[in-house]
């Protein structure tokens, strides 16, 4: 690693520890306010219209709850995917998913479609994140599973990617390298935000 590379990923770390402390630190009601409120925004913004494959994730711990969304996408047309873990350092990939459908429990209490699931290949990615920037830089968990995925999906096809987040994981900067992929809109409880404008 380069000195930079290094400075970036101890920048990262310590905003991954403030943002996960914020995050946890709002209320049951906060946080079930702002998946209602991102479930009545859908995604029309991104214009993807019906039956577009969205990839959903299912939520973790205090990330804004993704049920709701999932839900009103459904109604409306939408095909969902949820993404699967094919191995250390390589892209997700998608598998068709619906409320109601089977899951199994993997890594980190991940749940995920299992293997009959046909594989879809999304024209949306829902996308969690700790913390966002404006220009479309994300912070994630560090695993760089999206970054790999988007990149790959980009090269290939045109894809949106759409952080999901509550308003106040908005930073002024988000430390990054340049292979860290951007986000196209960020979707908050308060609405969507268009990146790097």
């Amino acid at each position: 690693m380069t000195r930079s590379e290094i400075d970036v990923a101890s920048s990262k770390k310590d905003l991954r520890a403030r943002m996960i402390a914020a995050r946890d630190a709002l209320s049951p009601d906060v946080r079930a306010a702002g998946a209602e409120a991102v479930a009545r925004i859908g995604l029309d913004y991104t214009a993807a219209r019906p039956p577009a494959v969205v990839s959903a994730f299912l939520s973790i711990g205090a990330e804004i709850d993704t049920a709701p969304l999932m839900d009103e996408l459904q109604r409306s047309g939408h095909r969902i995917a949820l993404p699967v873990m094919v191995g250390k350092g390589k892209p997700l990939q998608f598998r068709a998913w619906a409320p109601g459908d089977p899951l199994r429990t993997v890594q980190w209490g991940i749940r995920e479609p299992g293997d009959d699931a046909p594989v879809l290949e999304p024209d949306v990615l829902l996308v969690p994140l700790l913390a966002f920037d404006r220009t479309g830089a994300r912070l994630g968990y560090g695993g760089g599973f999206y970054d790999r995925t988007l990149r790959g999906l980009r090269e290939r096809r045109s894809a949106v990617a759409v952080g999901l987040a509550f308003s106040m994981q908005e930073v002024d900067a988000v430390p990054h390298l340049d292979y860290d992929e951007r986000l196209d809109w960020v979707l908050t409880p308060d609405g969507p935000i268009r990146c790097g404008l």
